[in-house]
């Protein structure tokens, strides 16, 4: 039988305070206290979302991830800290977590990523590399090969100027409902790599945080999205696409990034 949390967290106030919220929510969460514990549990019960964070005794969470990964454990796994850092956000992500989490997180930020999570898991357990179903329904389109992506939920682009444009990707946007606005950076603003770049409210009157691939200068905003919002989701790679911006480290930090060439 499936249970649907798994958190796992050495301080009893977070495990519990989770537990509770997401509980209120009618999920079924089972909790532990270091991430060995966490092994055994996988090793004994499937979760459909694993909520873990980094700084433990004995196993920290990227060596958890590392190990799901060496077992082939596809749960995904939403990272939290206390220890928030640019460094902690994309490693966790270049890891393979599938989001990061801030404490204190707010109760409405725990459960967009849940919910995301959640939807997440669905798709990519009907869905082939390519994100064609078995009954050939495409439940999301893969970034172009020639784009690197943070994690699941943003790209960038290397233009031949030297400006780097960045978006959503395809997958993210099936994992939540649809957009009714959203709030971005402003022209002349920098935004930096693992940290916020943009809010999306959804029709379900969640927000959803969109954690910047790259560091640099906005020198542009996609005007054309203001008015189109649904741009966004029929063309997230090409016309929609939502910043330009001058980087600041583009090799240093391309390198923290992952290949879209891995997902074909």
């Amino acid at each position: 039988m499936q249970t649907d949390i798994l958190v796992v967290d050495d301080e009893q106030v977070i495990v519990d305070s989770v537990k509770k919220l997401c509980s209120a929510e009618g999920w079924k969460v089972d909790t532990v206290l270091d991430a060995k514990d966490g092994l055994r549990r996988i090793d004994q019960q499937q979760y459909r979302l694993i909520v873990c964070d980094i700084m433990m005794p004995e196993m920290d969470g990227f060596q958890f991830l590392d190990e799901l990964k060496k077992r082939q454990v596809k749960t995904p796994v939403i990272i939290t800290t206390g220890y928030s850092t640019v460094e902690n956000a994309v490693k966790s992500l270049n890891t393979g977590a599938i989001d990061f989490l801030a404490k204190p997180f707010t109760f409405d930020e725990l459960i967009s990523s849940i919910k995301r999570g959640f939807r997440l898991a669905d798709i990519l357990n009907t869905s082939d590399a390519n994100g064609t179903r078995d009954d050939e329904h495409v439940s999301f389109v893969p970034c172009p090969a020639n784009y690197k992506r943070l994690g699941y939920s943003s790209w960038a682009f290397l233009e031949d100027d030297g400006s780097v444009k960045v978006g959503v990707t395809d997958l993210l946007l099936r994992t939540i409902d649809g957009i009714e606005a959203f709030d971005l950076s402003e022209k002349d603003d920098e935004i930096i790599q693992g940290n916020p770049c943009m809010q999306i409210v959804t029709s379900d009157q969640l927000q959803h945080v969109i954690l910047a691939p790259m560091t640099g200068r906005v020198v542009e905003k996609n005007e054309r999205i203001a008015g189109e919002k649904d741009l966004i989701e029929k063309d997230p790679y090409f016309t929609g696409w939502i910043y330009r911006i001058i980087p600041s480290s583009v090799e240093y930090e391309m390198k923290h990034l992952t290949p879209c060439s891995v997902d074909f």
